[in-house]
Formats: structure tokens, C-alpha cells, sequence
């Protein structure tokens, strides 16, 4: 009975600590996905790749080489990942590294919406064209590096002046994450889609493009007649209200605070454009 005691309490053991370090090692990820660091991450992988190589081949100078990096790799890596890990840092001592409350991030969501739509309706009744595009599940860190970085807090001020015409950063699209606009004037895959109609210019292209190869929200302000759009999943939701477009928002923003979405209750596409 004791032996069998001892077990347990072992095997209990053992589980809690791999657990705590794949959820430590998982929340990491998360934060340091769609940046640089990822593909640091698989610099480093490669190395130790060709390291373990040279050994089973015996090859000594790629050995050495391979082994210098190692012995210097934790330096390099506290240079490299300096600013991912003090937003760790600065999470954890805010508290909030291994997520916020529900109520917290209802909130966030929130003050986002209210910003997004401030700036939409703003430009809308001035005919200003606008490209938004919201990253959510998938990282877009590698279209955020082709445009200008911003790392700034969400504001609807912020986000109209940048949109002003005859301004730097005014064309292209405009990157947020979370409650910050990370870049501006960030070039997105244009769609060939056959089913975008001909009416519809460049960023009704790039907002498609955008939302064929990930699962980012895009939001368009049409500079000539003033109507917003929006884009996700391969799909064209065009002439939006301020409620519709608040809807949407609502509904896709705060999908990690929900059940998932059933497949029947998918809204129609609109192909045509």
C-alpha cells in the first residue's frame, strides 16, 4: 500500500511538473508568435539540427563551429529576444502573463470597437480611404514588417490621422493587434479571385488577399463612395452600418471569450463584391 501510495503520488507528480512546463512553454509561443523571434526560433532549431549531425557524422570543424554557437547561445539569445522578453517581463509584473480576466478583456474589446468604428464613421463621411486589417488567431508579424512600425495604443484619433491624405503613412493598410496599431503603410497580398467585382479597386483586393491566406479581420473605407466593408475568411461583407460593423466586430473579436461558432451558423459569403 505504501509502495502503491509512493507511485501515485509520483506519477502525480511527474504530471503536474510536464504539465506546467508545456503550459509555461505554450504561453511563450503565444507571445512571442507573428514576430521576429519565431524565426529566430528556427535559426536556433537548424543549429542544434546540424550540431547533433556533425556528431553521428563525426564532422569535427562543423562540430566546433556548431558548438561555439551553443556555448554563446544563451547571450545571443537574451540580445535577439531582448524585446519579447521584456514584455514578458513587464506582463508578469503586471500580472497578466498567463492571460487577463474575462471581464478585462471584455473590456479591451470594447474600447477597440468603440475606436475602430470612431475612426470608420470619421473617414466614412469624409470619403477617406482606409485599410484596417485585425490580426486574430494567425500571426501577420511578416506584413507588419513590410510597412512603417507604429507599437502605439489604439486610439480613433491615432488610427484617423494616419489615414489623412497627403500624410507619410496614409497608403497602405494599417496593422492592429490587440489594443495596439503595431505598423502602418504595410503592403497585403492583393486576391485574384474571378468573383471580386471589377467596381471594386486595389484595397478591396488587398483586404481579400489578406483574408485568403489568414484569419484576419480587414476593414475597408471606400474613398470614392464612402462605404464600409469587411473582409474575413474569403468573404466580402460590403455597405456595413455602424451596428452591422459593430456586430462584427463583437462576434469575431471576442471568439476567444466564447463557444466556438458552429459551421451552420457561418454567415453567407458575398463573392460578387
Amino acid at each position: 500500500m505504501l509502495d502503491g501510495g509512493f507511485d501515485l503520488i509520483q506519477l502525480l507528480r511527474i504530471g503536474v511538473d510536464i504539465a506546467l512546463v508545456w503550459y509555461v512553454l505554450y504561453k511563450l509561443i503565444m507571445l512571442i508568435r507573428g514576430t521576429k523571434a519565431i524565426q529566430l526560433l528556427k535559426g536556433i532549431a537548424v543549429v542544434l539540427a546540424v550540431w547533433l549531425l556533425s556528431i553521428v557524422l563525426d564532422l569535427q570543424t562543423v562540430r566546433w563551429i556548431t558548438s561555439q554557437a551553443i556555448d554563446w547561445g544563451l547571450i545571443v539569445v537574451i540580445i535577439l529576444f531582448q524585446p519579447e522578453l521584456r514584455r514578458a517581463l513587464e506582463q508578469l509584473g503586471r500580472g497578466n502573463i498567463f492571460g487577463r480576466s474575462a471581464r478585462s478583456e471584455e473590456e479591451i474589446i470594447e474600447k477597440n470597437i468603440d475606436a475602430i468604428i470612431q475612426s470608420c464613421n470619421y473617414m466614412a463621411k469624409r470619403r477617406i480611404g482606409a485599410l484596417i486589417t485585425i490580426e486574430r488567431e494567425t500571426g501577420i508579424g511578416d506584413y507588419a514588417e513590410t510597412g512603417i512600425p507604429i507599437n502605439g495604443k489604439l486610439t480613433h484619433q491615432l488610427l484617423t490621422n494616419i489615414f489623412t491624405p497627403n500624410t507619410p503613412l496614409h497608403d497602405g493598410a494599417v496593422i492592429l493587434k490587440g489594443d495596439e496599431i503595431i505598423a502602418a503603410a504595410c503592403y497585403l497580398p492583393l486576391s485574384e479571385s474571378p468573383f471580386i467585382s471589377k467596381e471594386l479597386g486595389t484595397r478591396h483586393r488587398a483586404a481579400m488577399g489578406i483574408s485568403e491566406v489568414t484569419d484576419a479581420l480587414t476593414i475597408v473605407v471606400s474613398e470614392e463612395t464612402g462605404d464600409i466593408s469587411c473582409t474575413k475568411n474569403g468573404e466580402l461583407h460590403r455597405e456595413l452600418s455602424q451596428e452591422s460593423l459593430r456586430d462584427l466586430l463583437h462576434k469575431n473579436l471576442s471568439l476567444s471569450l466564447k463557444a466556438p461558432e458552429k459551421k451552420s451558423k457561418k454567415g453567407r459569403a458575398n463573392k460578387n463584391g
